[in-house]
């Protein structure tokens, strides 16, 4: 995401002009629009006009320029669309205040969002938690790309993913019917030896690598790239691309040294999930947010097998915790998902803000926000999407007391 204009003011109202450049981005921009902001942006709006002389209606579709008061979004995880409806607050001469409209934020396209303003304050207003997730959003560096590559795959299919930063997103599924193998038949390794090819010409494409002679020169480094599968099929895929880089397309070494073979239970997607805990993958990936993410949740799940009472989870079981002041210094952390900024109800979002606040700057104590988009972050949603590690035990019979 692109920075154009930043005009936050002190008092958290204000708006950003931004561009989203990649489709990770819609991700970002659909946790930092919420319902009472302001967005403006382009649009295509169908007109209908009628003829003074005769009475006949015509139509056509013009670009306008809107303003409107979010209420709802409608986010597409897997086509990286982002829908945004409310009632338009401009007039133009083809629309009228208070008709509804649609944004459709596109790629390459510029918006701009305001946040804490019109009537009553309307909206959350640039908190703490918005003014991460702008940072989180903005690129400056131009250097966010995918952490890493999975192919998880089976024999006839195969899956595409990049793991990001923030979510991890199916680029491209590959299909294709394989015979049975048969002795003295040669049909299943043509086939498997064409469903190869397929899924290697599909990997580059999303990947953007350069085979050309003259790519051989340079010394970026390639991302990692697990290969998955239950069985041999996916060390056969190695050995594929081994062949074709030591033949056809030598440019192809530059991406060996970045293959990793790992066992899944199967070639669909839900395997993935096996595959970055597998200790191989865990190592290959432990300096990037997403293993950091993991381990923290591995931490959180131990510390509940042990019934150290230095580990809880639930709205009022970590409310209660903050207020005995277990979430400070020397290890207290508070665990959120950011679905629960997301919520359509600014009273409770500002809960949320204040308890984040509270840890990070009254207590002391450090706050993770996780992608619910992620591994880590749904197993923290099957939690209630917040938890928390603690600096010292604090027990349910606390909690039971202060309610009575």
């Amino acid at each position: 995401m692109r920075l154009v204009k930043n005009k936050i003011e002190y008092d958290g109202t204000g708006s950003v002009s931004l561009i989203p450049e990649e489709p990770e981005d819609m991700w970002h921009a659909y946790n930092l629009i919420v319902p009472g902001d302001l967005l403006y942006a382009t649009a295509i709006r169908r007109v209908t006009t009628t003829a003074a002389s005769t009475g006949s209606t015509s139509s056509s579709r013009v670009r306008l320029t809107l303003e409107i008061r979010v209420r709802n979004l409608d986010f597409d995880p897997h086509n990286s669309q982002l829908h945004v409806s409310g009632q338009i607050v401009n007039e133009t001469p083809h629309t009228k205040i208070g008709q509804y409209h649609t944004l459709d934020l596109e790629l390459n396209r510029q918006f701009t969002l305001e946040k804490g303003s019109g009537p009553d304050n309307e909206g959350s207003g640039w908190d703490s938690v918005a003014v991460e997730a702008l940072k989180d959003a903005v690129d400056e560096g131009g250097n966010r790309r995918a952490e890493a590559i999975a192919v998880v795959m089976q024999e006839g299919i195969a899956h595409i993913c990049f793991i990001g930063q923030f979510r991890t997103v199916l680029k491209q599924k590959i299909e294709m019917s394989v015979p049975r193998k048969r002795a003295g038949g040669s049909d299943h390794d043509k086939t498997m030896t064409k469903f190869y090819q397929t899924t290697l010409d599909t990997l580059l494409r999303h990947m953007e690598f350069n085979t050309s002679s003259t790519s051989m020169a340079t010394n970026d480094a390639v991302r990692p790239v697990l290969l998955a599968s239950p069985g041999f099929v996916a060390a056969a895929f190695q050995k594929h691309i081994q062949s074709v880089a030591n033949t056809t397309t030598p440019a192809l070494k530059r991406l060996l040294p970045s293959l990793v073979v790992v066992h899944s239970a199967s070639g669909y997607l839900h395997s993935l999930t096996e595959v970055l805990q597998s200790p191989t993958v865990k190592a290959l990936l432990s300096d990037t947010k997403h293993a950091r993410e993991t381990k923290l949740m591995d931490d959180f799940n131990e510390q509940l097998r042990k019934e150290t009472n230095k580990a809880t989870y639930g709205p009022r079981e970590v409310e209660h915790a903050v207020d005995q002041g277990a979430v400070g210094p020397g290890g207290g952390v508070l665990i959120i998902s950011n679905r629960l900024f997301r919520s359509q109800d600014v009273a409770e979002r500002k809960r949320w803000v204040a308890l984040v606040d509270r840890v990070r700057d009254v207590a002391g104590g450090e706050v993770r926000v996780l992608s619910s988009e992620h591994e880590s972050g749904k197993r923290l949603d099957g939690l209630g999407g917040i938890a928390a590690l603690l600096t010292f035990p604090v027990n349910d019979e606390d909690l039971e007391s202060d309610s009575e």
